[in-house]
C-alpha cells in the first residue's frame, strides 16, 4: 500500500485522537476517512472478519448492539451499546464498517463487563450511510445503521 501524505496525516490524527480518548474509561475511536465517495482506510486498520485474538467465542455465542443516534455530524462522539451471551468475561469487542463490500475493522474496541455488556464511544467521518456491526471472534451483531452528516 503507498502512504500518501493525506493518509499519513490521517493516521496521525486518528493516533493522536485515539491517545486523547484513551483515558476514558470505556471509550474508543473508529476513524473514517472525510472524503465522501471512495474512502482510503488508514494503514493501522485492518480489513478482516475477525476480532482480537484475546477474545474467546463459544458455539453459541452472541452479540446486540445499539446505536445512541442513527444521524449524526461527522466526528460527533455517539455510542453503541449492546450485550454478549456466550463470551469470556472481559472478552474484546470490536466495531467494524462496512466498506467497498467489504468488513472493516475499525480501531475502536472495549472489554465486556461481568455481565456481558459493553459501551463503545465512536466518531465516524465517512459521511452518507454507514453499516456497522459488533465482532468478537466469530461473533457478529446484527448490522445496524448511522448517517454521517
Amino acid at each position: 500500500m503507498i502512504v500518501s501524505k493525506r493518509n499519513s496525516m490521517r493516521l496521525a490524527a486518528v493516533v493522536t485522537l485515539s491517545a486523547l480518548l484513551a483515558g476514558a474509561a470505556g471509550t474508543a475511536m473508529a476513524a473514517g476517512s472525510a472524503a465522501p465517495a471512495h474512502p482510503v482506510t488508514a494503514p493501522a486498520v485492518v480489513a478482516s472478519a475477525s476480532a482480537p485474538a484475546s477474545a474467546a467465542v463459544s458455539a453459541s455465542a452472541s452479540i446486540t448492539a445499539k446505536s445512541s443516534v442513527t444521524s449524526v455530524n461527522a466526528w460527533q462522539l455517539f455510542r453503541v451499546t449492546g450485550t454478549t451471551t456466550g463470551l469470556k468475561t472481559g472478552s474484546t469487542v470490536a466495531l467494524q464498517q462496512k466498506q467497498h463490500g467489504k468488513w472493516v475493522t475499525l480501531p475502536a474496541s472495549v472489554q465486556t463487563n461481568r455481565n456481558g455488556a459493553y459501551s463503545l464511544g465512536v466518531k465516524l467521518g465517512i459521511k452518507g450511510l454507514n453499516e456497522l456491526r459488533i465482532i468478537s471472534g466469530n461473533a457478529a451483531s446484527p448490522v445496524f445503521t448511522v448517517t454521517v452528516r
